[in-house]
Parts: C-alpha cells; structure tokens; sequence
C-alpha cells in the first residue's frame, strides 16, 4: 500500500499526465492542511515539476522559493517545464540561478538547456553550456551529446555539429535519428540516405523515426525509387503495421504523385489515427485530385472521425479548386461546430475559398472576423480582390499590410497577386511602379510569374507590341504563361502577326496542349484567314493533338449537372433547357444582342455560325440553372476553358433580363455579372 506522500506524489505526476492544473492544485492544498510543514524536498520537486509542466511558471517559482534544501532535480524539473512551455528565456535565467547556488546540472539538465539555447538562436551561450557539459564530465553521456549536436545543427553550424557527431564516443538510435532528421531540415538529403546507409552498416537497428526521417529525405528529392526500396525494408524489419510509418509513406507517395501506392498504404493501416486521414487527403489535394479528397473527408467523417483544423484546411482547400462554394459553406458550418473555426489555417483557408468562388463578401467577413492573421491569410484575401479585378481593394489591401504591418513582409506570392489585380484592372503605370520596385523595396528577385503579369497587364491594356518588346528584354527565359499572356492579348486585340511568334514558342515549351493551338486557330479564324486557321487544325490532327472539350458544371440539391458544349440532348430536363435557350434567344435579340460570329471555329455560313456560339456549354448550363433554381438565387457556373467573347455578351444581357446574379468561373478568372454588367468590366 502506498505511503500517503508517495500517494501525494502519484496523483501529483497524474494532474501533469492528465494536464489538470485543479487536481494538482487541489493535491497541494491537501499537503499544505494536512501533513507537512516543512515540506520534504521529494514533494517540493514534485510540486515544481506539476506547475512548470502545465504551465504556471510564477507558482513553481514560488514553490522553489519556499524550498529549503533546493536539488538539481528539483532546478532540472523547473528548466525541463520551461522548455516544454516555450519559455526559453526562462529556462536559461533559471540554469544561471541554479549555477549561483553552487548546484552542479546533472544529464537531464544539459539536454533541457541546449533545446533553449536552439530556440533562442543563441550560438555562443550554447558554446558555453558545451563547454560547461565538457567541465562537468557529462558531455559523453549519449543523450547530452546527442543534444549537443542537435542544437549545433538546428543553429546551422554544421562543422561544430559534425565534429560533434564525429566525437561521441557513444551512439544510440536517437543520435542516428537526430543527425538524418536535422540532413533532411538542412535540405541535404543525400547527407540523410547516406548516414543511414553508414547506421545499417554498423549494425545499427532503425525505428519509426529513422524510417519517417528517412521518407522525409526521399519526398524532398522526389527519390520513388529509392523509397520503394525503403518501403519493402520496412515490410522485412516488421514496421510494416506501424500507423507512423504507415503515414509517412502516404505523404511519401503522394509528393511523388504516387496516388496508387498511397491509397494501398491507407487501405491496410488497420487503425487509422487523425494523421493517416491528414496525409491521405493532403496528398489528394497536392496531386490535383479534390473530389477523391472531398470523398476521403466524408468517408473519414461516417468512421466517426472528428475533424482537425488541418483536416478541415484540407478540404476547404479542395473546395475552392473545385468552386464547391455550397460544400465549403457546409464545411465552414462544420469547422464552428467543432470549434477551429478561429485556427489560423482554417481561416485562411476560409479567406481563399471565397476568394476564389467570387462570394468576396464572405471572405472579407472571415477576415475581418479572425483573430490573428499570417501572410498566407493577407496573400488569400489579396488575391480575392485579384479574382475579382477590383485593384484598388488589392492595393489598398497591400498597403495596409505593408504599413501598418512591418513585420508582415510581402512575399513573392503576394506580389503575383497584387501585379495580377492590377492587370485584371488595367492598372498599367501602378503594376510597372510596383514590378520595377519588387528589389528595392521588398528585397524580392522577380520571377517568371511576375513577368507573366507584367505581359498580361500590357497586353491587356492593348499594349501588344509593348508586351513583346517587355519579353525580348527579359533577363530571364520567356515561360509557358509568359507566351500565353502574349498570345491571349494578340488575340482579344486581332494582333495575328505578333500572335503567331507567341504560337511557335508556345509549340516549342509545350507542344502538347492543344489550348495554344485553338486560340491560335481562333484568332486566324477572327480575322478571316480560314486557310492558316485551317492548316493549323490539320498539324494539329497530323501530330495527334486533341482539343480539350469545353465543359459548364453546376450544382444543384447537392447533385453536379454537367453540360458539354452542342450536346445538350442527354440532359433529363433537356426539352425545358431548349425552350428556355428559345426564349431567351428572343428576348435577347429585342434587347438587342447580337451574336459575335467571329468567333465560330469553322468557315460557317453567318447563321450557322450564329447556332455554332450559341450551344457553348455556359449557356446551356446558365438555361438550366435559370428553370432549375428558385427566382432570386444567384447562378454559379464553372468552366474548364476559358469564357468566349460571346459567351460573356449574352450573359451581361441575360442578366439583365432575367434579374439574376449569374457567376461564372473559367479557368482564369471570376465573372459576376449583374444588371447588365461583369465584375471584370469587360477585360479578361
């Protein structure tokens, strides 16, 4: 039977266990009434070791003053809680108040006091403590040294951390693990595959956190092969059932696109925990796949799995690349329900996903509302201004952060979206004032993709040639989206010349994407040059390129209708969609409108070619939505190529005509049109 002290003891160690500072309080209590004045030094640790643990640092210190005979167990649990708690600070001024009472740091004291020393980025007092452990004696025991050569290597010391490593006498599987973890951080992989290459030969047995560090090292390098290997030695050394490796192999694979293996890997963990349902939808949305992940969550959810702030992150993220704005409001529903509504990363992620489903409104409320705000958050909220062409929200956006955040220093995505915003808006001499001042200003080096806003915002202001020129004196080599900010402006402005040089250097980055080929097409076809529209169709078909098929989805009542353009027949409610195509054919055509047959892709006669325009799939869809939906509710309407010219006209008037908010989402913009008018105010 235990003895009342030591009984006092236990449920001391259960209030930390448990993190229940009441019972731990209310254990004090009960030693204060009823056994002990002066306390016996063994409780003293105990009590100092619970109040550090959970956090309430003056009431261990105040505890430790009132101890008489003050132990270097005693100092060690005070310093160990500090650490825990991220007071490092504190954990150093308590180690040099311990050293003035002539207490000597035993080798758990070392290990708490380098892990400081770390967090603080202090360099030379870890050379001191080093020092100090190498006086006491205690610098070979494994775990100090080990500890040691942690704190040299997360400061970036790499030759001290090396000496180090080189000189313990004593290795044990954590010194292996903390050598290839730190490779790994440090971004030397190879370091990483070689050193437990070095542990196997020596004889040495690897655990879970070798096998995590070391898919770790084989994700950054993108290593598949190297990490099948690792895999079929984790199945030999029995860690095959392990649920840590097990996840680190799901992260593995997806990085490396790998989605088959993942999901083997997922489907035999037999008891999945919060991490295992993380990485398997994190690897989904990594790899472009967001239904799958959408379908992962809900599986995950009838398991009776709670949902976790990443978890919840995750999925927003994969809505928003799918436009799931009903989805995503029922996951921000869910996200209050298990409170991480208020997690840094799900209101960002709440930030982006209006952002990019064009409710701007909710958005800017998320971000108002939330708590604390990262660069991830600010870069959301700019870049839905973005979405939206509105510039000047944008910039003022910018300004804010830039001013009355210093600390909030903008990144190289946050200036892709403020130059974005300020090419959606035309905002010529704003864009080139900010690009030109990327360096100075914001110490950031320009990149392809500012480049690419730079074209797209002279080319969208009609500054075709000037666009060019901008690319023949880049320092850097002309991208994929540098070419096609070229040819998307040669072809809104009927510049077909300049337009076919953009073309051949499309052909040559990327001669695949049958996107390039059809604007090129197009815009030959526009200005009436059906013989060079008509052979660039035939290269096409001779070097087996496809048109993609231009899709139009919507969701309604929890069901995603899809319509693909001039096959409007295999719809249910097929006879109701063409009678509302007829009638507002008429209504459109007494309104005035008159179809852009420019843009027809055939050498049509004029009517046909006003019947090519008018089956695209947006307005097949916007026919739906119009008999599927209660008057009133505004029509959402994705694209997967971007919206025609003529596309766009008809929806300004429908819009008009039907009194309805109408958004449509092509793949390179929003478009909320509204009484006759379009968010992007005809430029896009």
């Amino acid at each position: 039977m235990l003895q009342p002290s030591n009984l006092l003891g236990s449920l001391l160690n259960y209030a930390v266990s448990t993190q229940s500072s009441l019972l731990g309080r209310a254990v004090h209590a009960q030693i204060i009434k009823t056994l002990y004045n002066p306390l016996p030094s063994f409780l003293c640790n105990y009590l100092v070791n619970m109040y550090s643990k959970l956090d309430h640092f003056n009431s261990a210190l105040c505890v430790l003053s009132l101890t008489d005979a003050r132990t270097v167990v005693t100092w060690t649990s005070l310093i160990s809680g500090c650490v825990q708690n991220g007071r490092s600070a504190a954990a150093l001024l308590c180690f040099s108040n311990m050293r003035r009472e002539s207490i000597q740091p035993n080798d758990f004291t070392f290990p708490c006091v380098f892990k400081a020393s770390a967090s603080l980025h202090m360099p030379f007092t870890g050379k001191q403590v080093h020092a100090l452990a190498v006086k006491a004696g205690q610098i070979c025991d494994v775990f100090v040294g080990c500890s040691a050569f942690d704190m040299y290597s997360k400061l970036g010391l790499r030759v001290e951390a090396h000496k180090m490593f080189d000189e313990m006498p004593e290795k044990n599987i954590a010194t292996w693990n903390a050598y290839i973890s730190n490779a790994v951080l440090d971004n030397r992989s190879q370091d990483a595959f070689d050193t437990f290459k070095k542990l196997l030969c020596v004889g040495g047995e690897p655990n879970s956190i070798t096998f995590c560090a070391f898919l770790n090292a084989c994700s950054h390098t993108k290593n598949l092969d190297f990490g099948r290997q690792l895999h079929a030695f984790i199945i030999r050394s029995g860690y095959g059932e392990n649920v840590s490796v097990s996840n680190g192999l799901i992260d593995f694979y997806g990085k490396c696109q790998d989605l088959f293996s993942a999901e083997m890997v997922f489907d035999r963990i037999i008891w999945r925990n919060d991490v295992s349902w993380c990485s398997m939808l994190a690897s989904f949305v990594q790899n472009n796949n967001e239904e799958r992940a959408c379908l992962v969550f809900q599986q995950a959810r009838k398991e009776g799995v709670e949902p976790t702030d990443f978890m919840v992150s995750c999925v927003l993220s994969a809505c928003a690349e799918l436009g799931g704005l009903e989805l995503g409001r029922s996951l921000h529903a869910l996200a209050v329900k298990a409170c991480v509504e208020q997690n840094i990363f799900v209101g960002s992620a709440l930030v982006d996903l209006y952002g990019k489903c064009g409710s701007i409104v909710d958005a800017e409320q998320v971000f108002n509302e939330m708590p604390e705000r990262n660069l991830i958050t600010w870069n959301a909220m700019i870049s839905g201004y973005a979405h939206q062409g509105d510039a000047d929200l944008a910039l003022a956006l910018f300004g804010e952060m830039t001013s009355s955040k210093p600390e909030m220093a903008p990144s190289y995505v946050t200036l892709v979206s403020v130059l974005s915003a300020c090419s959606r808006a035309g905002a010529v001499e704003t864009g080139m004032r900010i690009f030109e001042s990327m360096r100075e200003s914001y110490g950031i080096e320009a990149g392809a993709e500012h480049y690419a806003c730079i074209v797209d915002l002279l080319g969208r202001s009609g500054l075709v040639e000037r666009a060019y020129q901008f690319i023949e004196k880049m320092p850097i080599p002309p991208t994929i989206s540098v070419w096609g900010a070229l040819l998307g402006a040669c072809k809104m402005y009927r510049k077909p010349e300049i337009g076919k040089i953009a073309a051949d250097n499309l052909f040559k980055l990327d001669p695949q994407d049958s996107g390039n080929h059809v604007v090129l097409s197009n815009m030959l076809a526009a200005a009436g040059r059906w013989e060079e529209a008509n052979l660039v169709r035939k290269e096409m078909k001779d070097v087996g390129i496809k048109k993609g098929v231009g899709y139009s989805w919507m969701t309604v009542t929890n069901r995603v209708h899809i319509f693909q353009a001039k096959k409007n027949n295999v719809h249910e409610r097929n006879d109701e969609i063409q009678a509302m195509l007829s009638k507002l054919r008429k209504e459109m055509k007494e309104a005035g409108y008159a179809p852009d047959t420019n843009l027809s892709l055939f050498d049509l006669e004029e009517e046909e070619k006003d019947l090519e325009v008018w089956y695209h799939s947006e307005k097949i869809a916007l026919a739906f939505g119009l008999i599927a939906l209660p008057p009133g509710v505004p029509i959402r309407i994705t694209k997967n190529l971007r919206i025609c010219g003529d596309c766009h006209s008809a929806i300004k008037f429908i819009s008009r005509i039907v009194c309805r908010e109408i958004i449509v989402r092509d793949n390179n913009r929003f478009h909320c049109f509204k009484d006759g008018k379009c968010s992007c105010k005809d430029y896009w």
